[in-house]
């Protein structure tokens, strides 16, 4: 009932409105009401201020659920008892009966209610003239029962519209946290990507470069130059990829089979010699797919280049209908040049992930010719 630790003004005008209604109404209709009830005793002061006491008790109904039922029950059953006509100060106590059974638990409604319905029989049997004794208890039990049961079910179904908005939120925040573990999961395997590359192939580029020190040292400054631009360019690549976790900044346009030029000479600065064959006609493809292609490839270079003890790769790309096929090759030693299917660590795991998320299909391991083989194919839908 508190907001902010002051009443809410709407509901408070709401009572005020509605305690002002049948104060009006009771105290105009009220009269009416005698002329059609000849035996009662007419309409005075003494009545006239129960009906104002049982209207205005409702200005606190809802702050007060229990003593305004109160009020308006020795209110009522006063006027009842004295003999007054039936009428509008019953509907005052519907209002009272109604409020405690949607603002209180069931068994202290019912308590309380209880209570009400046994003071307000007492006109039933005790009233001045003619008492309508048993056959007066029906009549009067529906002035408790049908408002009591009307509240019971508001107050049901605003508990359930409750908890299924709580349920609601709950889903709602499940799922963002999902979301985010999977954007965070997501953000580590790019980082696993170009770190794990940028890594290898600067490894490869400071070997050579030690090796060529010491008898051509014109050419260690190539090497050194090699790995001066290829840390250049992963750090700009793990910037772009962190920039998508840092709140308002702008995305950067993701790598994908675009750079393949640029990776094949950042490999061969290492020493690894890549030849890319593109068959079908090279099309736009979907960010995600574009993207997952190049990592594919990426990371299969990289082993090559930690693994496979060879100088040379090929590279080959087929754009079909329906599909895009990405194979790398090597002619090392076969098996033991890279992970296979059952074994592996986090990059081809990462990779096999990456293409399963995509509805594609991803195989590696040792050719029958010797050396080892990435196979990926990726659906993409068909070009118009």
């Amino acid at each position: 009932m508190r907001r902010g630790g002051r009443w809410r003004w709407p509901e408070a005008a709401a009572d005020a409105a509605l305690a002002l209604v049948l104060l009006g109404f009771g105290l105009l209709a009220t009269g009416l009401a005698a002329d059609n009830q000849p035996g009662s005793r007419p309409v005075d002061a003494a009545c006239r201020a129960l009906i104002a006491v049982a209207a205005l008790a409702l200005l606190v109904r809802r702050r007060a659920p229990v003593a305004t039922l109160a009020v308006v029950t020795v209110a009522t059953s006063t006027y009842l008892l004295i003999g007054y006509p039936y009428g509008p100060i019953l509907i005052a106590f519907l209002v009272a009966v109604y409020t405690v059974a949607v603002w209180l638990p069931v068994r202290p409604a019912a308590l309380a209610t209880g209570g009400a319905f046994v003071l307000l029989l007492a006109h039933v049997f005790l009233g001045r003239g003619p008492a309508p004794g048993w056959t007066g208890v029906l009549p009067a039990s529906a002035w408790v029962v049908v408002p009591f049961a009307v509240g019971v079910v508001v107050r049901v179904s605003r508990e359930a519209a409750a908890r299924t908005r709580a349920e609601e939120a709950r889903g709602r925040a499940e799922q963002a946290r999902r979301q985010a573990d999977e954007e965070r999961l997501r953000i580590a395997q790019e980082v696993h990507d170009v770190v794990g590359h940028g890594l290898a192939a600067i490894s490869m580029q400071a070997e050579i470069a030690l090796h060529l020190l010491p008898k051509r040292p014109e050419q260690a400054e190539v090497a050194l130059t090699a790995i001066s631009r290829t840390s250049r360019e992963a750090l700009d690549e793990l910037r772009v990829t962190l920039g998508a976790v840092r709140r308002g900044a702008e995305r950067e346009p993701v790598p994908g089979l675009a750079r393949l030029p640029a990776l094949r000479d950042r490999l061969a600065g290492a020493g690894l010699a890549v030849e890319v064959r593109v068959v079908g006609d090279p099309r736009e493809l979907p960010a995600a797919v574009d993207l997952a292609a190049y990592r594919v490839v990426q990371e299969a270079l990289t082993n090559v280049l930690r693994h496979a003890g060879v100088a040379s790769a090929e590279v080959t790309v087929d754009y079909r209908a329906d599909e895009l096929t990405v194979e790398v090759t090597d002619q090392g030693a076969g098996a033991t040049t890279g992970p296979t299917d059952d074994e592996g660590g986090h990059g081809l795991a990462g990779m096999r992930e990456r293409v399963a998320a995509l509805g594609g299909r991803l195989t590696t391991g040792p050719r029958a010719g010797g050396g080892f083989r990435v196979y990926a194919g990726l659906p993409v839908e068909p070009a118009t």
